[in-house]
């Protein structure tokens, strides 16, 4: 597997996405028609805890850079809340950003709830009813636009909802789309069913359809599940000759052998993924540029930068250390990690 000799480059510290006063995760980037790097993000003010507050408080917002490894300057927030009327209206968070043919499209996951904000410095946890409605209301859906200006058109209903009696019966989430050159798209996506009154294990499935806008048809089966521990998050997938190709985080370190590190499989189809042949990508453990080495506690939603058919950097949403609830001391970014030609 050709990809398994990817090399990396050293991060440089100053490298990234990072914003004063707001947590920053979930990078995805792609290369404007003005030349510039568009870096999409999600951010949630530094003022309420990380987990759980992504899910109650995140924001979709745009950060460019002349560099595609940054630094990325904020320019604007992309996906603001709207109202709790929207299926999408108190938080986005997630963001894929890919093209089909001239448009822009955004794939994002949605939140709503019918709550009160969570108050600055107030204790939030898992707990919290308006963290409970909010993870039960997570669902995949799309904005679009003709430049990545904006502006952008979002709609009132989720390409991605919930099916009863089904894997996804609870949320959808973690969009990671492939457009292929016909329009039709690949989505990987994380699921939950409903157990009883609550939510279930994780499960990654495959939903394909014509057009982004969908209809999707979702597999029957999710292709990855929990069972003994053998779970992966945060997939991101593309194509490389002829064959679909994986990132995603080992969240158990069973198929890489370290926890939380980012492993790198491939499928000829889509559905049926090698995890004998899966290798370890990126390790928490990184040599910055200038020699120091540093063991972060997250480096979440991998991704890729593909330029001319390859990747030529990677990204990751990385923390100082491991989170737990109602967390405030800690530091989030978006590193960018240059890929070797």
């Amino acid at each position: 597997m050709a990809m398994k000799n990817i090399r990396f480059g050293k991060p440089r510290l100053e490298a990234g996405f990072r914003m004063p006063g707001y947590w920053i995760w979930c990078p995805s980037v792609i290369k404007g028609d003005d030349g510039l790097y568009h870096m999409f993000a999600s951010r949630i003010p530094k003022t309420i805890p990380f987990h759980p507050g992504w899910m109650t408080d995140s924001e979709v917002v745009r950060a460019v850079s002349r560099n595609a490894e940054g630094p990325y300057e904020f320019v604007e927030a992309v996906l603001p809340s709207r109202g709790a009327e929207y299926w999408d209206g108190r938080s986005t968070h997630n963001p894929r950003i890919t093209k089909c043919g001239s448009t822009y499209v955004l794939f994002y996951t949605g939140i709503t709830h019918p709550f009160e904000n969570v108050r600055p410095g107030e204790a939030f946890a898992t707990s919290d009813p308006r963290c409970i409605v909010s993870r039960s209301n997570k669902r995949i859906g799309v904005a679009t636009a003709e430049n990545l200006n904006g502006p952008w058109t979002r709609y009132n209903v989720p390409v991605l909802p919930v099916m009863p009696g089904t894997f996804y019966s609870f949320l959808t989430s973690n969009a990671a789309p492939i457009v292929h050159d016909d329009g039709s798209v690949y989505l990987m996506f994380k699921s939950r069913r409903y157990v009883g009154n609550a939510h279930g294990q994780m499960y990654i499935g495959v939903a394909k359809a014509k057009h982004f806008l969908g209809p999707y048809e979702v597999e029957p089966e999710p292709i990855f599940d929990a069972t003994n521990g053998n779970q992966i998050e945060d997939p991101f997938v593309w194509m490389d000759d002829g064959k679909y190709r994986m990132i995603a985080k080992d969240m158990n370190g069973v198929h890489c052998g370290e926890a939380h590190a980012t492993l790198l499989v491939s499928s000829t189809d889509g559905i049926h993924w090698n995890m004998q042949d899966a290798c370890k990508l990126y390790s928490r453990s990184i040599t910055w540029a200038d020699g120091s080495v540093q063991e972060l506690g997250n480096i979440d939603r991998p991704n890729l930068l593909i330029e001319d058919g390859r990747p030529t950097v990677a990204y990751f949403a990385a923390s100082k250390y491991h989170f737990g609830e109602n967390c405030l001391d800690n530091e989030t970014w978006n590193m960018a990690v240059p890929v070797l030609p």
